[in-house]
């Protein structure tokens, strides 16, 4: 493991003045404990002395950040395998990042999402890249439909239940009802950068909400396309014998 470059002084700042100060202790147990989860993901798992020696920090400094960081359920330990005969003492201990801490780190699966599908759209022409939002979406329609089992065939209902599945899914969703129908909005979308580039995503996803309401919708916003929220609208259902300038609207 490399030693960090001059460590002692790594948290001092410069004001003005040229005249160095520091920055809030607060300031410097986050900076430690960024650097701590940077040398774990580097080297897969280290102890506390090892951590301590590449960050210029005592043994003891560096279990208070990995005491705190196991009670948040960021790393994890175990006993290092004694090769040989064990030594007097209790066995080195040591910290590997969890799952949790690896998925709270930047990600770039936005933008190697959208290379393979420019790469689909570049082989196998815009209908690839269809026929694969079709697919990804097809598991959250299959969810969602067991989770509307009970909602009845009213299409505004349906929404009501819908969206309670996609907010159970992380969409953030909502339904009302206004003077020509329904609306179902969702406040976030998992998606939302690559679907600027491929809107097959939001089409696939219309798609599906039609499906599940049981009727024809219309997108009228999305944040796919800088709306801040995605926004259907779901038309009243026509009354068997009215006319439609006249239909009933069910709320």
């Amino acid at each position: 493991m490399k030693n960090a470059d001059a460590t002692t002084r790594a948290a001092e700042v410069q004001s003005a003045d040229g005249a160095e100060v520091c920055p809030p202790a607060g300031a410097l147990d986050v900076r430690t404990r960024d650097r701590v989860s940077e040398l774990l993901l580097q080297e897969g798992s280290a102890t506390a002395t090892e951590l301590g020696l590449a960050l210029g920090l005592s043994p003891a400094g560096v279990r208070r950040h990995l005491d705190a960081m196991l009670a948040e359920g960021l790393v994890e330990s175990r006993e290092r395998p004694e090769r040989g005969r064990r030594g007097r003492g209790r066995p080195a201990r040591v910290f590997t990042l969890t799952a949790a801490a690896r998925e709270a780190l930047p990600h770039t699966y936005d933008g190697l999402a959208a290379a393979a599908l420019r790469w689909i759209a570049e082989h196998d022409g815009p209908g690839a890249v269809s026929a694969f939002a079709a697919a990804q979406v097809a598991g959250l329609e299959e969810r969602c439909k067991a989770a509307m089992a009970e909602a009845g065939a009213d299409p505004l209902a349906r929404a009501d239940a819908l969206a309670r599945a996609l907010t159970a899914e992380g969409y953030a969703a909502g339904a009302t009802t206004i003077a020509t129908g329904g609306q179902l909005c969702q406040h976030h979308c998992p998606v939302a950068h690559v679907a600027a580039e491929f809107s097959q995503l939001c089409e696939a996803e219309t798609e599906v909400i039609s499906r599940l309401v049981g009727t024809h919708v219309q997108r009228l916003a999305t944040i796919a396309n800088g709306d801040g929220i995605c926004t259907t609208h779901i038309p009243a259902p026509v009354q068997p014998g009215a006319r439609p300038d006249r239909q009933r609207i069910v709320r």
